[in-house]
């Protein structure tokens, strides 16, 4: 792209090295106005530094926003409405929370009259693609900058002798080799790279930043309800909590219990195996959570469809496709599925375990009369399930005979 065609960019800004190299790269090397745009996702960081070091830089229009309610009612919750798992595992903290960053970054470049975004993610990663399909959904004529696909900084080192040249401050720990690569938001923290790249060695307990050791939680469990309206968490002990309010109650909870560490090898987007730890302590609640009310409240055959697509919702969420149509029709379903899905549950939260033990709904299919072993007064007949099996069996009789009739063993 021609320098000379970008005259405003819109740069997702968090204050740290990275994005402060890119801030002044974009200013020397396109020569263009730059906005910044910081987003509070719930990270835990203090975002006021970010804006002092872009006015240092000589920014003039820069947008601080809090997004933690938006992101938790509007994406997260969303997506855990689906009992969302990429490879059977992973949460996807990092995954959910691209599509707002980049939903905002449109915004703020239509409000200010930009004509480009740029982006600190690599070449390397999925987060690359996760923005990028995210603007071009949004504004399909937009420009995109991704500085790791174009510059020459292509180590640490380079990056920091870029910053020193240009009077970037450094903080004391990303001087030299940083030990690994964290991202964080409400929903979990994910460690990358340098010392977590050999998938055979244990990670080291300083990359645990949101749980305490399973071993070292209190020994004596902790029992919590969850109260659920049509698919959602909407109150803790019987305190009724925002959306924000309700994933950082359980954050706290996952954390106290040691919950939520996940050390996963996966298969990222762009074709390579990458190892991550991730820390999810109120989304692993959550979770079993959910699992447990819909177990009750859900028709076995909407539950099993839910199951059958999840994968597949996981997937689109994990390579960027949140704006994609097929996202949409498949959102769709899923919510429509929740309209019952309403109760309370209990959970046992146990050394590193949460882990159902009640659940109750007004919405409940769950028949005492009809399950019980002792006796249903006529309410379940136990004769009709002769004639249910050999219809089931009917099939595998005729493949039976056949079998014999043909030799097949």
């Amino acid at each position: 792209m021609p320098a000379k065609d970008v005259k405003k960019v819109v740069l997702a800004y968090s204050g740290g090295l990275d994005t402060s190299v890119i801030l002044r790269w974009l200013q020397t090397t396109y020569g263009c106005e730059v906005v910044t745009f910081t987003a509070d996702l719930g990270q835990g960081e203090e975002l006021e530094p970010a804006r002092k070091k872009a006015e240092m830089f000589g920014v003039k229009e820069i947008f601080v926003r809090d997004l933690r309610e938006e992101f938790v009612r509007d994406f997260v919750f969303p997506m855990f409405r689906a009992n969302t798992l990429y490879e059977g595992q992973y949460l996807l903290g990092t995954s959910i929370a691209r599509p707002l960053i980049a939903k905002h970054q449109i915004e703020i470049a239509e409000q200010v009259g930009a004509d480009a975004v740029a982006h600190g993610a690599t070449g390397k990663g999925n987060d690359q693609v996760r923005f990028e399909l995210a603007y071009y959904a949004l504004n399909p004529d937009v420009k995109v900058i991704a500085p790791w696909r174009e510059w020459d900084l292509s180590s640490r080192t380079k990056l920091i002798e870029f910053a020193e040249a240009h009077q970037i401050p450094i903080a004391k720990d990303k001087r030299g080799e940083a030990p690994f690569s964290v991202d964080a938001n409400l929903l979990h923290s994910s460690s990358e790279g340098k010392i977590l790249e050999d998938p055979a060695v244990e990670p080291d307990e300083i990359v645990y930043q949101r749980t305490i050791r399973p071993e070292d939680a209190p020994d004596r469990a902790a029992v919590i309800s969850i109260d659920f309206e049509r698919g959602d968490p909407v109150a803790i002990d019987g305190a009724a909590l925002s959306p924000a309010a309700v994933l950082t109650r359980l954050n706290e909870l996952g954390r106290a219990n040691g919950i939520g560490r996940l050390d996963l090898v996966e298969n990222r987007f762009v074709g390579m195996k990458s190892r991550g730890v991730y820390e999810t302590p109120g989304g692993t609640i959550l979770l079993a959570a959910h699992r447990g009310i819909e177990s009750i409240t859900l028709d076995r055959e909407a539950a099993h469809l839910k199951d059958s697509l999840m994968p597949r919702y996981a997937e689109l969420i994990y390579n960027g496709f949140w704006f994609s149509p097929e996202r949409r029709m498949l959102q769709a379903l899923i919510d429509e599925s929740q309209h019952s899905v309403t109760g309370r549950v209990r959970l046992k939260l146990y050394k590193g375990n949460a882990t159902v033990i009640g659940r109750e709904s007004p919405n409940s299919l769950y028949s005492m009369e009809v399950v019980t072993f002792e006796d249903d007064q006529g309410a379940y007949d136990q004769f009709d399930a002769e004639g249910f099996i050999k219809l089931n069996a009917l099939r595998l009789r005729l493949g039976a005979r056949a079998g014999r009739r043909g030799g097949a063993t």
